[in-house]
C-alpha cells in the first residue's frame, strides 16, 4: 500500500513547529542552573565566587563552590594545547603537523601559565551561558580574577589560548577572535613558539 504524501507546505511548518518547541525548551533550560547543591536559582549573568584547588591544564580546573562542593571548570570560548598525551593531542599534532611532544610542551605552558593566574587558594568568580555543562559534565564558565579581568580573555590575549566558538555558547565570541588576532599579530605567547 503506498504512503500518502503529506503536502510540502505541513512538512514545512511541522518542522518549523519543532524547531520553535525546541528552542523555548533551550531558552527554558538555558538561562538558568542552580548552584550546586545550594537549591538558589542562578541567572546565568550573575557570577558565582569558587576557590580555585587544582589547576589540570591550561583550560580546566577545580574549584570549591561557597558551599564546599568541588566542581570541574572548563573555560567557555578557548582551547588551549593537550598538556599530557592523549586522543586529542594526538588529533591536535596531526591537525597542526606538529609533533605531540611540541602540543604537549606547548600545552604544559599554556598549563603553567594558568596557574600562575589562578594559582590553588584563588578566589575566582564564575559566570555561565547559554549551555551550563559540557557532555564530561565540566560546568562550562566565563572566569573573572580577583582584579576583575576575564581569565578566558587573558589567555587568548596573551596568546596562551585560542578561540574555541562552541555554539550555543558565543556570549563573547566575537571580543575572543579580536584578542586573537592581536595575539597573533604580535607574537605573543605561544604564537611566538609557532603555536
Amino acid at each position: 500500500m503506498p504512503r500518502k504524501k503529506i503536502p510540502l507546505r505541513w512538512r514545512g511548518f511541522s518542522y518549523l513547529l519543532v524547531l520553535l518547541i525546541l528552542y523555548a525548551f533551550y531558552q527554558l533550560i538555558g538561562e538558568q542552573f542552580k548552584e550546586i547543591g545550594g537549591g538558589e536559582e542562578k541567572t546565568f549573568q550573575e557570577k558565582v565566587s569558587c576557590e580555585v584547588t587544582k589547576v589540570y591544564d591550561g583550560d580546566t580546573f577545580e574549584c570549591k563552590l561557597e558551599n564546599g562542593e568541588r566542581v570541574k571548570v572548563r573555560l567557555i570560548g578557548i582551547d588551549t594545547p593537550e598538556s599530557k598525551r592523549n586522543k586529542k593531542a594526538y588529533r591536535d599534532a596531526q591537525r597542526s603537523g606538529k609533533s605531540v611532544e611540541e602540543i604537549v610542551r606547548l600545552g604544559r605552558k599554556a598549563a603553567e601559565y594558568t596557574e600562575r593566574l589562578i594559582p590553588p587558594g584563588t578566589v575566582v568568580y564564575l559566570e555561565t551561558d547559554v549551555q551550563v555543562h559540557d557532555k564530561y559534565g565540566r560546568l562550562l564558565a566565563y572566569v573573572y580574577l580577583p582584579d576583575g579581568r576575564m581569565l578566558n580573555e587573558v589567555l587568548v590575549e596573551e596568546g596562551y589560548a585560542t578561540v574555541y566558538t562552541f555554539p550555543p555558547n558565543v556570549k563573547y565570541a566575537q571580543r575572543f577572535v579580536e584578542l586573537q588576532r592581536k595575539a597573533v599579530k604580535e607574537g605573543k605567547g605561544l604564537w611566538a613558539e609557532g603555536m
